[in-house]
């Protein structure tokens, strides 16, 4: 019986090929500007870490002055050296890393290269365990290389690839900063979307090149090329000031943990208040990785609005096609009074109209799914930092397909309905 009505659906659709045309550009339209902004949207919003992110938390205390907190109620984001070393310290976490970024010089390895600056973490070695850092050679430095400041490194699928032509490059060493580091581990493949732990910098860069111990950084006092925020008098060194520019992170395996840990933060709070070193009571946050992406909005407020705004167009372009298919469908009310008096059933008949809409959102479908693959290379034109993510993913280019099929019919409910109610006997006698 389906094929009979695909069948009919094709003679149909043939008798009228430009109103037949104007409902497929109609929806492929809409499905190409809609789907576009949905698969950037989606791109950009997605869990960076699946399975891992409802137990890893941002942790934040607040140690401005009383008058520093009147613009922004929530606690800076950033730590200074001495709460994320007492919070690394006393705090009962599963795992714990503190971090910041950095840039440093490059010496050349070999005749003819230039030295070249590259973006750098420093970081602590459970860093690679948390986020599930994915090794191509080696592995991450041990604690007691953090506690001891080690002069070893971790670098980069790219930089092994410009320095060592790809090869194993563990054991060998780089200069980096004027100081000699022994290569423990090459990164393979890992560009989280986005790049969570560090909202400061590029959000949708790719990661840093070099990855050294925290405590080395320090102690060979590597400059932070992140932000950096004082609250009050500068002291001698960032480590004896009150400015923050670390981020930490903390694993808590369980909803009990982390409310212990949230206490634990407020506990601090009351004793750095009490000491002197705080202004305020008590300030402090401890939000989950998605909700710290949604705090700080990780997806540019433009892609969402955009987004909503395709979906609008979408929209309107359904509703031109509901005209459409209505004007379509009611013109033919002579034949399908003839049918309905030859015994067919106003649900065969609705079958038979829905068959016809469903065939006009196939159409649709294939043209969007061009016109969607044209948007995403106009986004990737784009300086925006997330440009060259745009990218049609398989996920996507199944919901494109769902979309415009799944429009199309619901497009062609109402017309198709209006049709079934013809009255049969004043259709003959109009014959």
């Amino acid at each position: 019986m389906f094929a009979y009505y695909l069948q009919l659906a094709l003679r149909a659709l043939r008798r009228s090929p430009l109103l037949t045309a104007l409902m497929v550009l109609a929806l492929a339209v809409g499905i190409g500007a809609s789907m576009t902004m949905l698969t950037v949207l989606h791109v950009l919003s997605g869990d960076p870490l699946p399975g891992r992110s409802a137990h890893l938390y941002y942790p934040q205390v607040d140690p401005r002055a009383s008058g520093d907190a009147a613009a922004d109620p929530r606690p800076p984001s950033l730590l200074t050296y001495i709460d994320a070393m007492n919070l690394m310290r006393e705090g009962r976490t599963t795992r714990a890393a503190v971090m910041y970024a950095g840039s440093e010089v490059l010496r050349p390895i070999g005749p003819g290269r230039s030295p070249q600056s590259v973006n750098s973490r420093y970081t602590s070695g459970s860093f690679f365990s948390m986020f599930a850092v994915p090794f191509r050679y080696g592995a991450p430095w041990s604690g007691s290389d953090d506690a001891g400041g080690a002069h070893v490194a971790v670098i980069s699928r790219a930089l092994n690839q410009s320095l060592f032509g790809g090869v194993d490059s563990v054991g060998r060493s780089i200069v980096y900063g004027g100081h000699s580091f022994r290569i423990v581990g090459v990164l393979a493949h890992w560009r989280p979307i986005p790049r969570f732990y560090d909202l400061d910098s590029s959000r949708f860069g790719d990661v840093e090149k070099v990855f050294i111990p925290f405590n080395t950084a320090r102690a060979l006092d590597f400059s932070v090329a992140g932000s950096t925020n004082c609250y009050g008098k500068p002291g001698s060194s960032l480590d004896t000031s009150n400015c923050g520019y670390i981020q930490m992170w903390v694993q808590l395996d369980t909803a009990r943990a982390a409310v212990a840990y949230r206490r634990f933060l407020v506990n601090y709070s009351e004793q750095q208040y009490a000491a002197g070193r705080f202004s305020r009571k008590p300030n402090v946050r401890l939000d989950d990785l998605m909700r710290w992406l949604a705090v700080n909005h990780a997806v540019p407020d433009d892609v969402r609005m955009q987004a909503w705004l395709a979906l609008g167009f979408l929209l309107v372009c359904v509703v031109n096609t509901v005209g459409l298919m209505l004007a379509k469908f009611l013109r033919r009310s002579g034949e399908i009074g003839v049918r309905r008096a030859l015994g067919a059933s106003r649900h065969a008949v609705f079958a038979q109209l829905l068959t016809e809409a469903g065939m006009i959102g196939a159409a649709g479908a294939l043209i969007g799914l061009t016109l969607t693959m044209l948007g995403l290379w106009l986004v990737r034109q784009q300086p925006s930092g997330y440009a060259q993510l745009a990218r049609m993913q398989p996920s996507m280019l199944v919901a494109t397909l769902a979309v415009a099929i799944g429009a199309s019919l619901l497009a062609g409910i109402l017309p198709a309905w209006r049709a079934c109610l013809v009255a049969p006997a004043m259709q003959i006698k109009a014959q």
